[in-house]
């Protein structure tokens, strides 16, 4: 049998097999956005999240004594994104700053909003920070000269947390009002954004920092090097290791009674011989600290011819 298919035939024979191929599915390509050679890991983002937040627990306690005022700091969110898209996101005018990263080459930003930064600025000036009021207006260089304090202990705080990674200097190195000013890597170059949330009175207002993620890419392996450190302090033989070290320290107890209140000028008059009068019922457990933190509840006993705690419970 020897027979000549036709074109018709031919046709027919490629078609088929192109519909075949199409229900079987071709395999799925693996994308890479060669444009963002700079991501990071998302076990290192984790590990940044957690680096800020102790940065955050401790910069509270920090403001708080700093301004004489209460005020509040939580971290929102640490994300990947271009760096145009982090400046997209600040208000307009507002105060951002240049870190220097030394001894890594680029800088860092770090910007704070309008709407925090009056009410501390009503606050390092007397007033009570509590006003609801936003002003949107730039910041005068006598109210710059005001903040130096303030980022002072941002950055000391930030380095301090840092440290358990690597040592990095922060230093302003310039500050701008227009966010669109400070350029610091390309438009659609990658940075790690962290967004903070600061609260004192009424007032809440944002404070934005921003790292080029090719220097954090660099910081890979002191990233590592963390981990395998925790990983090791978390065996079992290395608790036990470091209960033994601990045995032997020394902590100071204190069975605490509650005290009276006076007036200044009651105080002020008190002389030697003078009896003040503790203000605590018999029957009242009493506080039982450990270096100054309460532990333990207990109630007042006598042992011979002292005066003994005895502890009758955690607090």
């Amino acid at each position: 049998m020897n027979r000549q298919l036709s074109q018709q035939e031919i046709d027919a024979v490629f078609q088929n097999l192109g519909s075949r191929k199409a229900s079987a599915g071709a395999p799925k390509g693996v994308r890479f956005d060669f444009r963002r050679l700079d991501r990071i890991a998302k076990s290192q983002l984790r590990a940044i999240h957690l680096l800020h937040d102790n940065f955050v627990r401790n910069l509270g306690s920090s403001l708080s004594a700093y301004l004489r005022s209460y005020l509040t700091v939580n971290l929102v969110s640490v994300e990947q994104l271009s760096y145009a898209e982090f400046l997209e996101g600040l208000p307009s005018p507002t105060c951002i700053t240049s870190l220097s990263l030394a001894p890594y080459e680029g800088n860092a930003v770090l910007e704070l909003n309008p709407s925090i930064i009056f009410p501390v600025l009503e606050t390092l000036l007397g007033g009570n920070g509590k006003s609801p009021a936003v002003m949107q207006r730039e910041i005068t260089e006598i109210e710059q000269n005001l903040l130096d304090g303030l980022f002072r202990i941002v950055l000391h705080d930030l380095k301090e947390a840092w440290k358990g990674v690597t040592t990095i200097d922060f230093k302003i190195e310039s500050m701008e009002k227009e966010p669109q000013l400070l350029q610091i890597v390309a438009p659609n170059e990658a940075v790690v954004a962290v967004g903070v949330e600061m609260r004192t009175g009424e007032s809440t207002g944002m404070m934005n920092m921003a790292m080029p993620a090719i220097i954090i890419k660099m910081m890979r392996q002191k990233f590592e090097q963390q981990w395998s450190v925790r990983k090791a302090l978390s065996t079992e033989a290395e608790q036990e290791r470091m209960l033994r070290l601990l045995k032997d320290a020394a902590v100071e107890v204190e069975g605490r009674l509650g005290g009276s209140v006076l007036r200044l000028e009651e105080f002020l008059a008190l002389e030697a011989g003078d009896l003040l009068v503790f203000d605590h019922p018999l029957g009242r457990p009493l506080d039982v600290a450990v270096n100054g933190v309460v532990k333990f509840k207990g109630q007042m006993a006598g042992a011979g011819s002292r005066k003994v705690v005895r502890i009758d419970g955690e607090s």
